[in-house]
């Protein structure tokens, strides 16, 4: 039975290396391992339909839609940019306030959308061309961008967090809020970076006037603060309806998919534009609806065989500590980072680390937030780098280099990897604020 697991899992990887899309490689090896083990292909094709069916009839899953959608139609309202000029008013004494500005925006945009590469794709035609406008070095500026980006899956709600929850069947509520400190501590270390880098360096970050940021217009003023108030607005609905215990975290994302939709009216969305969100989100949903249900099969798969009970005897067979275990998890979330994106790490993953850290005796919502840390680090990671290639696609400038991006974001992914340390170091940073809501 070991060696058939650890076939069909060296198939899997074979398949994925090879380039075969996630989903058919996860459902192709997840049929084969149970028809093999079944030694039926008709009992294998009805467990399949089976997963298949349990995967897409549970509700939660409509969250993942209704806050994609919510996040475009606050990106196609123009309201993002009214968030960034708010912010940079409010931070245009610091030094480097230009990149506070971008992380703030970023920050309170990931309470919107959830998805790191949709606020990537907004902010790199939002603050780029503002940061290199008024003097701030291009590699500085992306890489700004593309870290502070980051925090879209981390600060609730974040898609991350809901794809992690399904497969553990941890609470979504639970999660959502045990990521808020980390994800604050991230965004005032990102903050941080930029003030000290902008002190250090100020011929790359130049201390600019309050004209030369903000501007005193009071009819942008005033479009600034109904822009900006508007989303803050709408994070209370979402985030506040799930911490008062108001709303179910699905209830949330319709009430606030609802919000943004009259605030995008309110703010001269077209039709087309309506019509293009709801396509946007349709692009982006479907295809993890699709992993999902490869994932389920493959959970389905790994739980028949008794394959992490396999893998965790393999990983204490190396050491007992739990620090070697960890540091072994750790590598190989570094290592897939590099080739494939964060949902799919989770999905081929967290089936088999999880029951491992639960026998390591590590808090599951710490090590949830630990390894979507982790995870995310690998957005930035080479040669795969989504979030960096998000922003060489999205930004204005066409002489803009990977390799800029890549260096400029080299401290946000440091900073990144220290705050998941912490977490684990330290976990009520993620367990407290839940136990004392929930």
């Amino acid at each position: 039975m070991t060696i058939t697991i650890f076939g069909i899992l060296g198939l899997l990887m074979l398949f994925i290396f090879l380039g075969v899309h996630l989903a058919v490689a996860l459902g192709t090896v997840s049929f084969v391992g149970v028809a093999w083990m079944m030694g039926s292909v008709d009992i294998g094709l009805s467990i399949l339909s089976t997963t298949a069916y349990e995967a897409l009839r549970k509700d939660v899953f409509i969250i993942i839609p209704l806050f994609v959608l919510m996040g475009d139609f606050v990106s196609r309202s123009g309201s993002a940019n009214d968030l960034y000029g708010l912010c940079n008013r409010a931070f245009r004494r610091l030094p480097g306030c230009l990149g506070v500005a971008t992380v703030v925006g970023n920050a309170i945009f990931a309470a919107i959308t959830g998805v790191s590469i949709a606020a990537a794709a907004t902010f790199s035609r939002i603050a780029y061309p503002e940061m290199v406008a008024l003097g701030y070095s291009k590699r500085f500026s992306l890489g700004t961008v593309a870290g502070s980006a980051c925090l879209g899956m981390l600060i609730p709600p974040s898609i991350l967090m809901i794809v992690w929850a399904v497969l553990t069947e941890q609470s979504i509520g639970a999660l959502f809020i045990a990521g808020l400190i980390p994800g604050l501590i991230l965004a005032l270390a990102f903050c941080g970076y930029c003030v000290v880098y902008a002190i250090r360096n100020p011929d790359c970050a130049p201390l600019l006037s309050a004209q030369d940021v903000a501007g005193d217009d009071p009819v942008v003023i005033r479009r600034q603060l109904l822009g900006g108030l508007a989303i803050l607005g709408l994070i209370g609905i979402v985030i506040g309806g799930i911490w008062g215990g108001f709303l179910t975290p699905t209830e949330a994302a319709g009430f606030g998919t609802m919000g943004a939709f009259l605030l995008g009216l309110a703010k001269g969305m077209t039709r087309k534009d309506v019509m293009d969100a709801i396509y946007s989100a349709g692009r982006i949903t479907a295809p993890i609806m699709i992993l999902l249900i490869a994932a389920s099969m493959y959970s389905r798969f790994l739980a028949m065989g008794g394959a992490t009970q396999v893998i965790t005897d393999l990983l204490f067979s190396v050491s007992e500590s739990p620090v070697v275990v960890v540091g072994i998890i750790f590598s190989v979330w570094i290592l897939l980072g590099m080739f494939i994106d964060s949902t799919s790490i989770i999905l081929l993953s967290v089936p088999i680390f999880a029951p491992v850290a639960t026998t390591l005796g590590i808090d599951p919502l710490a090590f949830a937030i630990f390894g979507i840390l982790v995870i995310e680090a690998g957005l930035l990671t080479p040669p795969f780098g989504l979030l960096v290639f998000t922003v060489k696609a999205s930004v204005p400038d066409r002489t803009v280099s990977l390799a800029d991006i890549f260096k400029g974001a080299i401290p946000f992914w440091i900073l990144i990897l220290a705050v998941a340390i912490m977490v684990l170091v330290w976990p009520e940073l993620s367990t407290w604020l839940p136990n004392a809501i929930i």
